[in-house]
């Protein structure tokens, strides 16, 4: 087969059909996820093998594998049919008090319960036989690769650099502060230079393992080191360890207010000039146009403006934030 005519063989079902192979690594059991039989797919991995002139899969012992060059068109095929799949969606009006979709929003643990409580509190209002999945970033997790996979529908995060590649809207901006104990010598006196770079600090665990948090980044700038005492792996946990002790904490506004209403803590202003935390969400290009993603990212949008309401996001038409296309 010339290489024109190949190209020209390859098509939708081909790419589904070879997507679904490397995923399952079976034949068979790709024919049952399509409802077809195995004859239908061995001669579609025949077609495939011919227009890639590679074997794509290959016995071992552990079973089919694929081979390297599938891996690299395996990527390819993916971006093809997203973009296939795009280009051929109609997006109906969304209704969202009728919606039994599940939504998926992937962040740390640095956000107050009360914007956590506001987003939970307005979607069972909107939407309330749909359901909403918050799940835990952590160092380990590639969230550009489950936004790309729609494992996950929109990330928050706090990146002094955030990654380029996704959509991307301001949530909202908050100043950063300290949070001590009601009872700490600070408390009343309040923080200096010199007595930041003395004290000992709770620091949660860095929840990416490719870019340094926005406090840390500014510290280093500045050439501060902190005397780094306790590390939390959960942020909620922090606050909690405060009372009672020596220890300073470093954080965003909203997060401290919440916990200095809760416990016997105090928040004292920073003496290091720290620009505001910005929180984003980000999304991937696949759901960018799409009414139900537009409906969540919208929601988000107005809990960020309502735990600040003083902030001023410069606006665009999508939804009165900045956005990265």
């Amino acid at each position: 087969m010339s290489t024109r005519r190949s190209r020209d063989a390859l098509d939708t079902y081909l790419l589904k059909v070879f997507c679904i192979l490397m995923a399952e690594r079976s034949v068979s059991r790709t024919a049952l996820k399509l409802n077809q039989s195995q004859p239908a797919i061995s001669v579609a991995l025949k077609n495939l093998r011919a227009i890639f002139n590679d074997p794509l899969l290959v016995r071992e012992k552990g079973g089919m594998v694929p081979t390297g060059r599938a891996l690299v068109i395996l990527e390819h095929a993916k971006t093809a049919l997203g973009e296939i799949d795009s280009m051929l969606a109609t997006d109906v009006a969304f209704c969202p008090h009728e919606s039994r979709q599940v939504f998926r929003i992937g962040s740390p643990d640095y956000l107050a319960p009360a914007f956590a409580a506001s987003v939970v509190s307005r979607f069972r209002r909107e939407a309330p036989n749909a359901r909403l999945a918050l799940h835990a970033l952590g160092p380990d997790f590639d969230f550009e690769h489950s936004l790309a996979e729609g494992e996950l529908d929109v990330v928050i995060g706090n990146w002094p650099e955030p990654p380029d590649r996704m959509h991307l809207s301001v949530l909202l901006e908050d100043e950063i502060v300290c949070l001590v104990w009601a009872g700490h010598p600070l408390a009343e006196r309040g923080m200096s230079r010199d007595d930041f770079c003395k004290a000992v600090h709770v620091v949660p665990a860095p929840y990416s393992i490719s870019q340094r948090g926005m406090i840390d980044t500014v510290l280093t700038s500045l050439r501060i080191r902190r005397e780094e005492c306790v590390e939390v792996q959960s942020f909620m946990l922090a606050p909690y360890l405060l009372p009672g002790t020596d220890l300073v904490f470093t954080t965003a506004r909203h997060f401290a207010q919440y916990y200095a209403d809760l416990l016997a803590l105090r928040i004292i202003e920073s003496p290091i000039d720290f620009s505001p935390m910005r929180f984003y969400q980000l999304w991937h290009a696949r759901n960018h146009r799409v009414s139900s993603h537009s409906w969540l990212r919208h929601l988000l949008s107005d809990c960020g403006r309502a735990i600040h309401p003083g902030n001023k996001m410069p606006e665009t038409p999508e939804h009165g934030i900045i956005l990265r296309n």
